[in-house]
């Protein structure tokens, strides 16, 4: 800093003075609000487009792991329902990632992680239909990050 007799700025000052300061919680904040939406953009971008490239092949993988279930005879439906619910929530995060760096707004990420809740709420339902409690168990973390998710992208 310029102090009265002294007429030199010191580096660390200059940089302190012309720089934001990253190293705070708003930035923490903002930085968790791009990952977490990229993360569930990259996750449902690629299994919805999956269900869609490959709906035959997930068709009878699912036919087959629901035969002994109530749920058998509306394996088509179900698929049909997840498929939206994935790709919504992974084109609300993927445009909701972009809208956060562009404009720093986290409304759309923050609906991508609400579609993003409920379809994980299926599939919980559908693996403990199956009685894969397993695969139940694998959904979890998932749950619990999207949780997270909507928790950091709410406007607070």
């Amino acid at each position: 800093m310029l102090h009265p007799g002294n007429w030199t700025v010191s580096g660390r000052s200059w940089y302190n003075n012309c720089m934001p300061y990253v190293y705070s919680p708003d930035t923490a904040s903002y930085i968790l609000q791009i990952l977490v939406s990229a993360f569930l953009a990259i996750l449902f971008l690629q299994s919805g487009i999956d269900k869609v490239v490959d709906r035959k092949g997930n068709l009878a993988y699912l036919g087959e792991h629901f035969a002994r279930t109530p749920l058998a005879g509306t394996v088509g439906p179900m698929l049909f329902v997840v498929t939206i619910l994935e790709v919504s929530a992974g084109a609300l995060s993927a445009v909701g990632c972009a809208l956060l760096l562009l404009t720093h707004d986290s409304m759309v990420a923050f609906l991508g992680a609400v579609v993003a809740g409920i379809n994980f709420l299926a599939l919980f339902f559908g693996q403990r239909v199956a009685k894969d409690y397993a695969g139940a168990a694998a959904l979890v973390p998932y749950f619990l990050l999207v949780l997270a998710a909507i928790y950091i992208l709410a406007q607070h």
